[in-house]
């Protein structure tokens, strides 16, 4: 399926910006996408909207219509300047900055999160985003069809690993929809999907300690052929993974969120 199989409507021509390799550029322009995308956030006014990304404004245009007000990020300077020169800024708060960098708590509390992520810096971004779990109500992404599949992956499957048990340990994750690479210029050499990402709250498991959790889950999947006995040796001994239940023998992927968080409080534990 692509866009071009059949006539739709479009958003903003890119003829007048080069989209640039570094910064993972693929604009949206399909409309009756950016529709669908748009209908599923239903912003309303009020909503602390924050959109990652915006590019050309196709999802920037109907989020502001709907929102009355938005906070963009964009790290490209041309665009900036384009977008700059296009919208009220008593209506849009621009900032001129790299997202992976950002300090999303500036921005106040449940926040509503919403990009078209450049596939390159996905995987880090996602885990940076993540750290403001607790002032987001909700993070609607597009992002390389592959990623979001690593994201609602479940154990044992090929796609799971180590961004599915650290996002999945904080939020509800859903697919929305999976996009066409017609439905961008320059088209992609890939499929891509929409994810929204839910936090737990009170749902969230208790972890003792964050940091010892990061590494326990890194190192579990950080040679996927390794068993747990050696993969996990400098940070859990055979006997603690069998007191928990979990067979010294077992490789990460066979493990549940459940099951890791169960493991870092019990090397917590004996600390």
């Amino acid at each position: 399926m692509t866009s071009t199989s059949s006539p739709r409507k479009r958003g903003p021509s890119v003829a007048r910006h080069i989209p640039r390799k570094r910064f993972g550029q693929n604009f949206l322009v399909d409309r009756s996408y950016i529709e669908r995308i748009v209908d599923g956030i239903a912003p309303r006014p009020g909503d602390n909207l924050i959109e990652i990304g915006p590019g050309l404004g196709a999802l920037t245009r109907p989020l502001l219509e709907r929102a009355g007000h938005l906070t963009v990020i964009e790290i490209d300077r041309d665009l900036v300047a384009r977008i700059a020169a296009e919208f009220d800024p008593d209506r849009l708060e621009l900032h001129n900055a790299d997202a992976l960098d950002f300090d999303f708590a500036s921005l106040g509390r449940d926040l509503r999160i919403v990009g078209n992520l450049p596939y390159n810096i996905s995987s880090p971004l996602l885990f940076h985003l993540a750290d403001y779990e607790a002032i987001v109500r909700d993070i609607t992404v597009m992002l390389q069809k592959e990623v979001v599949q690593r994201m609602v992956a479940a154990p044992s499957t090929p796609e799971y690993g180590r961004l599915s048990v650290m996002l999945q340990a904080r939020f509800s994750i859903e697919r929305l929809l999976v996009l066409p690479p017609g439905a961008f210029r320059p088209a992609p050499k890939v499929e891509s999907a929409v994810a929204l990402l839910r936090p737990l709250r009170e749902a969230r498991p208790l972890i003792a300690d964050q940091k010892r959790f990061e590494r326990i889950v890194a190192a579990a999947f950080g040679q996927r052929r390794k068993t747990l006995r050696n993969a996990l040796k400098t940070l859990a001994s055979e006997a603690q993974l069998e007191n928990v239940g979990i067979a010294p023998r077992a490789r990460g992927e066979t493990l549940s969120v459940a099951d890791f968080v169960r493991l870092a409080n019990s090397v917590c534990a004996v600390k």
